[in-house]
């Protein structure tokens, strides 16, 4: 039989704002420990919330061999530890950060209302088995979100902006908090042409059920039987990708210990359909590589679908990418997405209009549509070699409007 043991742990410290004051300090730390007792054809797990003795949890995970949890997978192998923090911060240095943020604020935009949080996290995973596997990966960061409202507006809130640092820089986030709110009252129209600026985690969501295995063989997904044809443009790609580069609180492993060469995977290459992503029990159930990509569960065997999607940039920056043009950067937007067919509609309540880095004023509300196919299709601009805005990658592609 053979051992594996996986360990996560989380701490947290918290400033919580409200109405441009301190309201709280908070301090939290979870451990989760699962062990796992494997016997060729199943698995047994035990988990516990915190630690306890090794061998107890051995034990326990040995009885539940008993419920007959079927798992025939060789166990990984190998030795590594990544550790991306950069920086240590004290209760004390992220309450001070904190102040800084408030008194800035009320000096330079006395006419806005802020609430929101300022923390410092810290998290740990580790995973070792008895054939010698032995990983870690550690991370960590100072983030300050900021909900803001300005005194005249009769909304509950007018946008927010957000900047997650391994090393907190405070000249970027007041060059943040000056781009969001000097130009706020500033009233300007629509561009004729709408292009998206954004970060583009919410328009890459639907690929997670798009490029699901699983769904791609049963004919569920909107690219089954497209595999090895060219589906959007031809300098998209879209990739899982965990390098040092672009992790960020993401193990390089996964949750069957699973390392990738360079620890990338390609999905969609210049437009073109590769494959989807699959754990090893998807892989073998219909016949695909895996990909890396089983989740970690402590109380069960692992499920599909870790993956951290990447676009691969452009060479050009974003101000390049648009060539004289003018952007739209979508602050506040709710209560829309993706439908079934790929369609993407969602009213914006609330946009600057931009020139790729500084916010120019702002604009009327509206509802911005699309289709995944285009969007990163025919309209796709591409994602920039730099990161103005949210000091983070971002997406240019063109969308339809109504107002």
């Amino acid at each position: 039989m053979e051992r594996e043991k996986i360990i996560s742990t989380c701490s947290q410290s918290k400033v919580e704002l409200e109405e441009s004051r301190i309201k709280t300090f908070s301090k939290d730390s979870r451990i989760h420990t699962s062990y796992r007792v494997y016997d060729g054809s199943s698995v047994g797990i035990k988990y516990v919330q915190g630690r306890t003795d090794d061998e107890k949890g051995f034990a326990k995970a040995k009885e539940n061999l008993a419920l007959l949890r079927p798992y025939k997978f060789t166990l990984e192998t190998g030795s590594r530890h990544r550790d991306k923090t950069e920086a240590s911060c004290s209760d004390k240095e992220l309450m001070d950060i904190a102040r800084q943020v408030l008194d800035y604020l009320k000096e330079h935009h006395p006419d806005f209302i802020v609430s929101g949080s300022v923390t410092s996290e810290r998290n740990f995973l580790s995973m070792e088995n008895s054939l010698g596997l032995d990983h870690s990966n550690t991370d960590g960061n100072v983030s300050v979100n900021i909900c803001f409202k300005h005194k005249d507006s009769k909304d509950i809130d007018d946008g927010w902006f957000g900047l997650g640092q391994r090393t907190f820089d405070f000249r970027k986030f007041t060059d943040m908090a000056d781009n969001y709110l000097s130009n706020f009252t500033n009233i300007v129209e629509l561009p004729e042409e709408l292009i998206i600026q954004s970060q583009y985690y919410e328009y890459t969501g639907k690929f997670w059920e798009m490029l699901n295995a699983e769904n791609l063989a049963l004919g569920t997904s909107l690219l089954s039987g497209k595999t090895g044809g060219k589906v959007f443009a031809d300098d998209f790609t879209l990739l899982h990708d965990v390098s040092d580069e672009e992790t960020w609180n993401h193990t390089f492993f996964d949750g069957e210990g699973v390392v990738l060469p360079e620890d990338k995977h390609i999905f969609i290459e210049n437009g073109v359909l590769l494959g989807g992503f699959a754990d090893k029990r998807i892989a073998d159930k219909y016949g695909v590589p895996h990909t890396g990509s089983a989740d970690f569960n402590f109380v069960d065997t692992p499920n599909n679908g870790r993956v951290n999607f990447r676009i691969k940039r452009s060479e050009k920056t974003v101000k390049e990418l648009l060539d004289g043009r003018l952007s739209v950067v979508p602050v506040r937007a709710h209560g829309g997405g993706y439908n079934e067919k790929g369609e993407y509609v969602t009213p914006v309540e609330c946009a600057m209009l931009c020139d790729g880095e500084r916010f120019i004023g702002r604009l009327p509300e509206f509802a911005v549509k699309g289709s995944i196919f285009d969007m990163f299709g025919k309209d796709f601009i591409g994602v920039g070699s730099d990161n103005p805005i949210f000091n983070d990658k971002q997406v240019l592609m063109k969308m339809n409007y109504s107002k």
